[in-house]
């Protein structure tokens, strides 16, 4: 899964976005082994025991909200906390973590200023996705006018799960100059480019272990998914009201399975397909292959409005104009730091979130022009920030590939890129690099949980996706309403924005406070058009505005 990462100055957020997505064919000697998916029983009795164990003393204990800590940058209207979950839910007694916690009291007030007080509905938790985000800043929406009336009813609680921030946090690398450019991207590798990106990869899996030690084998969804349930009972709240964007509905999705009864309310926010035999292979290439027809829709959107940014005005002159960048950034940086990786990681944001389009469409412009301030701007890596990205990548490839079977021979991960990148070759080769240091990993890879429930055994349930959506194909969506009895899908059309949330679409967001504060779903499925389109126009090359999103 690729990682969009949206910061935000003090008063927003810093929310991050990542997905996954699989794809195609390989020898079965070397694929992720097709073996049947893990039955809920192979959850494990001992680690069955050590969560109800560990659940009573949460609910024993509570969480002591008090003022945050300076390093977690957050207003003093939000509290913080922490619960202590078991390392090893086998050995609950044994050595733990502590998650760090945030939580905004609902507020009761009427967001439409009437008198009457609005009921408490308890505690909404939110996870935003990776995994290797934190949503330790959600509690701020409360303050953004598409959230105060979820805001008046619940406490709104974020976490940083474990591995991310303060979390007993994971480190694979040295974070000094993690990320640093400037970089190259290939979209079609050579051979030399390829050995030194596999050996990059060997060493980045050993540093994890190395860093990690015995307890790397501990961040798993699995994981994730108990501590959901500790939390929930720190909290004090018998049932969990959730809502987990991207990675986020993964991890909804197996505490659906795992903890049925425990559930109140869950949407589902941009979904990760669940099916066992994409977790986490199949779902990269499936990715991969989205983001080629994002990134059309993006060019076609710069072809449209090359009066303002001067282009082409088609998509082919648009991609042309995108090549000629990179081939001079290639020899040339932009400030000394942004080469063509950089050009590459900023322009896949726009793949995540269209209110980029306008500010990367006016760096490109700028910077073809002979102005490169816009795209340093935008592209460039920010030191304070390595430390935060290089933790963020460590929880990430820790979980996914602890998660599942993962090929072990390069010569697979090659076949299958080279030829999807023939026809997709925006993020495939990008994509590659990101995860395979789960080829060479050295912790013992789980079998996915079959995600499933039967009639009656959920409330209703609700997904939120925008039909092209790159980072969650729209088909994980489908495919977790069919695995979820009960489960009611809500489509914005002909839209790619991911995570849609609290976002511009008021249809949508209709839907989610129907759901969140009165328990209403659609009989089956619902559709909203579209949110407008960005709008082209003057800009300064600064980022826009953060968004609710995985």
């Amino acid at each position: 899964m690729r990682t969009a990462a949206v910061h935000v100055a003090a008063g927003s957020l810093l929310l991050t976005a990542l997905a996954a997505a699989p794809a195609g064919g390989a020898p079965s000697a070397a694929r992720p082994a097709p073996a049947a998916p893990a039955p809920l029983a192979a959850a494990g009795a001992a680690e069955l025991r050590g969560t109800a164990a560990a659940v009573a003393r949460a609910a024993r204990e509570g969480v002591a909200f008090g003022a945050c800590p300076d390093a977690e940058d957050l207003p003093a209207n939000v509290r913080c906390g922490t619960v202590d979950v078991p390392l090893d839910y086998a050995r609950p007694d044994g050595e733990r973590i502590r998650l760090t916690v945030s939580r905004v009291r609902a507020t009761g007030e009427d967001p439409a200023g009437g008198e009457r007080a609005v009921p408490r509905q308890g505690a909404l938790v939110y996870n935003p996705g990776g995994p290797g985000a934190s949503g330790m800043h959600f509690p701020l929406l409360g303050a953004l006018p598409e959230w105060k009336r979820i805001a008046a009813a619940y406490d709104l609680v974020g976490y940083a799960p474990r591995g991310v921030g303060r979390s007993a946090p994971l480190s694979c690398t040295d974070p000094k100059g993690f990320g640093r450019g400037p970089t190259k991207a290939p979209a079609h590798p050579s051979e030399a480019y390829k050995r030194k990106r596999v050996a990059q990869a060997r060493a980045y899996a050993r540093g994890c272990a190395e860093r990690a030690g015995g307890a790397l084998r501990h961040y798993t969804s699995l994981n994730n998914a108990r501590d959901l349930d500790v939390l929930r009972a720190a909290l004090g709240e018998e049932r969990l009201t959730f809502l987990g964007a991207s990675y986020g509905t993964y991890l909804g999705a197996l505490y659906a399975t795992m903890f049925p009864s425990h559930v109140r309310r869950m949407v589902f926010d941009s979904a990760v397909n669940p099916d066992p035999e994409r977790v986490w292979y199949r779902n990269n290439l499936d990715q991969s292959a989205a983001f080629e027809d994002r990134w059309a829709d993006f060019r076609d959107w710069v072809a449209r409005h090359d009066d303002v940014y001067g282009l082409g005005d088609t998509p082919d002159e648009v991609q042309r104009a995108y090549e000629r960048a990179r081939a001079r950034l290639a020899v040339e940086p932009a400030g000394g730091e942004v080469g063509p990786g950089q050009l590459q990681e900023a322009f896949l944001q726009a793949g995540y979130y269209d209110d980029h389009w306008p500010h990367r469409a006016h760096a490109l412009s700028a910077y073809l022009k002979g102005d490169p301030g816009p795209l340093v701007e935008q592209a460039r890596a920010y030191p304070e920030a390595a430390a935060e990205k290089e933790n963020a990548r460590a929880v990430y490839l820790a979980v996914e590939c602890n998660d599942a079977p993962w090929p072990t021979d390069w010569a697979v991960w090659d076949r299958d890129n080279t030829r999807l990148a023939r026809r997709a070759p925006f993020e495939t080769w990008d994509n590659v690099w990101t995860n395979l240091p789960c080829a060479y990993w050295r912790a013992p890879r789980q079998r996915p949980l079959d995600v499933r429930t039967g009639h009656g055994e959920l409330p209703p349930t609700l997904i939120l996706a925008a039909e092209r959506d790159a980072a969650t194909p729209y088909d994980g969506a489908l495919e977790l309403r069919r695995r979820l009895a009960g489960s009611v899908l809500v489509t914005e059309r002909d839209a790619g924005a991911h995570g849609v949330a609290g976002g511009p679409n008021a249809c949508v967001n209709g839907h989610l406070e129907a759901y969140l504060l009165e328990g209403r779903v659609p009989v089956r499925h619902a559709s909203c058009a579209p949110h407008p389109e960005p709008r082209p126009g003057p800009a300064d090359g600064r980022a826009p505005s953060a968004r609710p999103a995985a």
